[in-house]
């Protein structure tokens, strides 16, 4: 299979807001998902850690998750008001309502959904991920699906993000943008 050359693809109408889960494929697919667009990529909790000049680990610490909450809506709403990119929110910052109705309001949301089995395997990969620390993975990915999967759910989009080639997932949200009217048409 090949990728989508950019050259083919229209510009964005507005910013695409990927959300779900830890090891649904934000950052990677986003990066990607930028490259084939021609457009910028950031990762909200990247701009989070360069705007605070700390670890969001630190910030979670000191200052606790109302604060970190409130600096993300901060710096979330600082990135819409940038030309249309493509943005890898971190998994809570849906999950917060103010944030939500913004990201609705000012970008095209996308919910990049995958199955348990697939997270696990993705966020085993990696030792960085706090939330997982202080138990069994595979338990506390089960809760958070729970929790979060039923808000996830009122994104614009939703494109599953299955194992395999990321470029797969890449051309799946392509091809959601182009059928949404999210994509200029080429001349």
């Amino acid at each position: 299979m090949f990728e989508t050359s950019p050259s083919l693809l229209g510009p964005l109408k507005r910013t695409v807001a990927l959300v779900g889960l830890m090891g649904a494929g934000k950052s990677s697919v986003g990066r990607r998902l930028a490259n084939q667009l021609n457009v910028a990529f950031k990762d909200a909790d990247d701009e989070i850690v360069i705007a605070a000049g700390r670890p969001i680990a630190d910030i979670f610490a000191e200052r606790g998750e109302h604060e970190f909450r409130a600096g993300e809506r901060r710096v979330i709403a600082r990135i819409l008001e940038e030309p249309p990119m493509v943005l890898a929110t971190g998994g809570g910052a849906f999950m917060n309502p103010i944030t939500r109705v913004m990201l609705r309001q000012r970008a095209i949301t996308i919910w990049l959904r995958a199955d348990l089995e697939t997270l696990v395997r993705r966020v085993s990969r990696r030792v960085d991920r706090p939330l997982l620390r202080n138990g069994d993975p595979r338990q506390i990915m089960k809760m958070l699906m729970a929790e979060r999967y039923p808000i996830y759910a009122e994104a614009d989009l939703i494109v599953d993000s299955r194992e395999g080639p990321q470029f797969l997932t890449v051309e799946a949200v392509i091809a959601a943008l182009h059928a949404h009217g999210e994509l200029e048409p080429t001349t």
